[in-house]
Protein backbone atom coordinates (compact mmCIF):
# COMPACT_ATOMS: atom_id res chain seq x y z
CA UNK A 1 0.00 0.00 0.00
CA UNK A 2 3.05 2.40 0.95
CA UNK A 3 4.29 2.24 -2.87
CA UNK A 4 0.59 3.59 -4.11
CA UNK A 5 0.70 6.74 -1.99
CA UNK A 6 4.23 7.79 -2.64
CA UNK A 7 3.00 7.28 -6.46
CA UNK A 8 0.06 9.47 -5.75
CA UNK A 9 1.49 12.00 -3.46
CA UNK A 10 4.36 12.47 -6.08
CA UNK A 11 1.19 13.33 -8.82
CA UNK A 12 0.23 15.40 -6.58
CA UNK A 13 3.09 16.97 -5.77
CA UNK A 14 3.96 17.41 -9.75
CA UNK A 15 -0.45 18.82 -10.41
CA UNK A 16 0.33 21.33 -7.92
CA UNK A 17 3.18 22.92 -9.61
CA UNK A 18 1.11 22.67 -12.65
CA UNK A 19 -1.88 24.12 -11.13
CA UNK A 20 0.23 27.15 -10.06
CA UNK A 21 2.34 27.75 -13.64
CA UNK A 22 -1.26 27.46 -14.78
CA UNK A 23 -3.03 30.07 -12.98
CA UNK A 24 0.26 32.67 -13.26
CA UNK A 25 0.04 31.83 -17.74
CA UNK A 26 -4.08 32.64 -17.09
CA UNK A 27 -3.22 35.80 -14.86
CA UNK A 28 -0.81 36.79 -17.62
CA UNK A 29 -3.45 35.94 -20.54
CA UNK A 30 -6.24 38.14 -18.48
CA UNK A 31 -3.59 41.34 -18.45
CA UNK A 32 -2.69 40.83 -22.35
CA UNK A 33 -6.53 41.10 -22.33
CA UNK A 34 -6.81 44.30 -20.31
CA UNK A 35 -3.90 45.68 -22.30
CA UNK A 36 -5.78 44.82 -25.82
CA UNK A 37 -9.12 45.59 -24.53
CA UNK A 38 -7.48 49.73 -23.51
CA UNK A 39 -5.86 50.15 -26.89
CA UNK A 40 -9.06 49.10 -28.83
CA UNK A 41 -10.82 51.98 -26.69
CA UNK A 42 -8.15 53.87 -27.47
CA UNK A 43 -8.87 53.62 -31.11
CA UNK A 44 -12.57 53.53 -30.81
CA UNK A 45 -12.65 56.98 -29.26
CA UNK A 46 -9.93 58.16 -32.02
CA UNK A 47 -12.17 56.55 -34.93
CA UNK A 48 -15.57 58.65 -32.99
CA UNK A 49 -12.68 61.26 -33.05
CA UNK A 50 -12.63 61.64 -36.84
CA UNK A 51 -15.96 60.85 -37.38
CA UNK A 52 -16.82 63.98 -35.99
CA UNK A 53 -13.92 66.18 -37.91
CA UNK A 54 -15.43 64.75 -41.32
CA UNK A 55 -18.42 67.14 -40.62
CA UNK A 56 -16.68 69.89 -39.01
CA UNK A 57 -15.27 72.81 -41.79
CA UNK A 58 -12.20 74.37 -41.75
CA UNK A 59 -11.63 76.99 -39.05
CA UNK A 60 -14.07 75.02 -37.17
CA UNK A 61 -13.58 75.96 -33.12
CA UNK A 62 -13.23 72.30 -31.12
CA UNK A 63 -12.53 71.44 -27.49
CA UNK A 64 -8.82 69.58 -27.89
CA UNK A 65 -8.63 66.95 -24.66
CA UNK A 66 -5.51 67.50 -22.71
CA UNK A 67 -5.79 65.23 -19.89
CA UNK A 68 -7.65 65.09 -16.11
CA UNK A 69 -10.90 65.99 -17.95
CA UNK A 70 -9.21 69.46 -18.86
CA UNK A 71 -9.50 70.95 -22.37
CA UNK A 72 -7.95 73.62 -24.43
CA UNK A 73 -10.02 75.56 -27.72
CA UNK A 74 -8.22 75.26 -30.88
CA UNK A 75 -9.31 75.53 -34.62
CA UNK A 76 -8.92 73.03 -37.06
CA UNK A 77 -6.53 74.43 -39.91
CA UNK A 78 -6.75 71.19 -42.45
CA UNK A 79 -10.04 69.04 -41.64
CA UNK A 80 -8.96 66.42 -44.44
CA UNK A 81 -5.74 65.64 -43.36
CA UNK A 82 -5.14 63.43 -40.26
CA UNK A 83 -1.16 63.01 -38.53
CA UNK A 84 -1.17 59.10 -37.93
CA UNK A 85 1.18 57.09 -35.68
CA UNK A 86 2.86 54.12 -38.40
CA UNK A 87 4.57 52.75 -35.23
CA UNK A 88 8.17 52.95 -34.14
CA UNK A 89 6.97 56.56 -32.83
CA UNK A 90 6.98 57.92 -36.54
CA UNK A 91 3.71 59.87 -37.55
CA UNK A 92 3.01 60.56 -40.88
CA UNK A 93 0.26 62.91 -41.93
CA UNK A 94 -2.69 61.40 -44.13
CA UNK A 95 -5.89 61.85 -45.59
CA UNK A 96 -8.90 61.42 -43.50
CA UNK A 97 -10.08 58.55 -45.41
CA UNK A 98 -6.96 56.74 -45.60
CA UNK A 99 -6.20 57.26 -41.94
CA UNK A 100 -9.64 56.04 -40.79
CA UNK A 101 -8.80 52.50 -42.93
CA UNK A 102 -5.83 52.57 -41.11
CA UNK A 103 -7.45 52.62 -37.71
CA UNK A 104 -10.17 50.22 -38.88
CA UNK A 105 -7.52 47.49 -39.82
CA UNK A 106 -5.48 48.47 -36.60
CA UNK A 107 -8.88 47.50 -34.67
CA UNK A 108 -9.53 44.11 -36.68
CA UNK A 109 -6.21 43.09 -35.30
CA UNK A 110 -6.51 43.68 -32.25
CA UNK A 111 -10.03 41.61 -32.32
CA UNK A 112 -8.25 39.08 -33.61
CA UNK A 113 -5.25 39.39 -30.88
CA UNK A 114 -8.19 40.02 -28.13
CA UNK A 115 -10.22 36.94 -29.38
CA UNK A 116 -7.01 34.78 -29.88
CA UNK A 117 -5.85 35.41 -26.28
CA UNK A 118 -9.23 34.34 -24.54
CA UNK A 119 -9.49 31.37 -26.21
CA UNK A 120 -5.98 31.07 -25.14
CA UNK A 121 -7.49 31.76 -21.62
CA UNK A 122 -10.45 29.80 -21.87
CA UNK A 123 -8.49 26.27 -22.58
CA UNK A 124 -6.12 27.56 -19.45
CA UNK A 125 -9.19 27.84 -17.22
CA UNK A 126 -10.51 24.38 -18.50
CA UNK A 127 -6.94 22.31 -18.03
CA UNK A 128 -6.76 24.54 -14.04
CA UNK A 129 -10.91 23.30 -13.59
CA UNK A 130 -9.77 19.61 -14.72
CA UNK A 131 -6.25 19.53 -12.77
CA UNK A 132 -8.27 20.83 -9.24
CA UNK A 133 -10.76 18.18 -9.91
CA UNK A 134 -7.70 15.40 -9.94
CA UNK A 135 -5.89 17.44 -7.04
CA UNK A 136 -9.16 17.00 -4.78
CA UNK A 137 -9.46 13.04 -5.71
CA UNK A 138 -6.16 12.47 -4.80
CA UNK A 139 -6.03 14.58 -1.58
CA UNK A 140 -9.45 12.60 -1.02
CA UNK A 141 -7.58 9.34 -1.84
CA UNK A 142 -4.66 9.84 0.49
CA UNK A 143 -6.77 11.00 3.42
CA UNK A 144 -9.10 7.41 3.44
CA UNK A 145 -6.08 5.51 2.07
CA UNK A 146 -8.24 4.33 -0.36
CA UNK A 147 -7.33 3.53 -3.62
CA UNK A 148 -8.99 6.29 -6.23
Amino acid sequence: MQPAQSKEEEELRKLSVEMRYLEQTAETLQQRVGMVNAALTDLTYANMTMEGIETEKENAELLVPTGGGSYVKARLVNPDKIIISVGAGISVERPLPEARVILKERMEELQKTRNSVQQQFTQIAERIAMGRTRMDSLVATLRHGNAP
